[in-house]
C-alpha cells in the first residue's frame, strides 16, 4: 500500500477515506487508532497522527474523549462530493476539451459512454479489450 512518492500521512488519510467511501468504515463507527495504524503500516505514530488530524480538521473524524476517533455523520457524503469534484476536474474537463477538438457533441459523448459501459458489462470479468 505504501507509495514511496507520496507523503505517508496523506496515504493513511486516503486509506481511511477509501474505507469510509466503500462502506467498510461506517459513520459513527470507531476508526483505527494512531497506534494501530502505525503498527500496521510500520510507521512512526506521529505520521499516522498527522493523517488522522487532517481528517479531523476536515470534519471526517471526531474524537470521543477517552474512547478514540470515530467517523463523523455525513462523512461519506462529504468525501464522495470531494471525489466527484476531483473526478470532474481530472477526467471530465479534459474529456470535454478533447471532444470539442474532435467535433463531438455532448450527445455523442453520452452515446460513446453508454456503448462502452454496455460492452464492459457484457465481457467476462477480468478481461479487457
Amino acid at each position: 500500500m505504501i507509495d514511496e512518492g507520496r507523503a505517508l500521512f496523506l496515504q493513511i488519510a486516503e486509506s481511511i477515506e477509501d474505507a469510509i467511501i466503500d462502506g467498510s468504515l461506517a459513520e459513527d463507527s470507531q476508526a483505527p487508532s494512531t497506534n494501530e495504524l502505525a503498527a500496521f503500516h510500520r510507521i512512526n505514530p506521529a505520521t499516522a497522527a498527522k493523517g488522522i488530524a487532517m481528517l479531523t480538521d476536515k470534519g471526517v473524524l471526531y474524537k470521543r474523549r477517552g474512547i478514540g476517533m470515530f467517523v463523523a455523520p455525513g462523512a461519506r457524503a462529504l468525501l464522495r462530493g470531494e471525489r466527484r469534484a476531483a473526478f470532474a476536474d481530472r477526467y471530465v474537463e479534459p474529456l470535454l476539451a478533447e471532444a470539442r477538438t474532435l467535433g463531438l457533441s455532448p450527445d455523442d459523448l453520452v452515446t460513446l459512454l453508454r456503448e462502452r459501459a454496455a460492452s464492459l458489462t457484457t465481457r467476462p470479468e477480468g478481461t479487457t479489450r
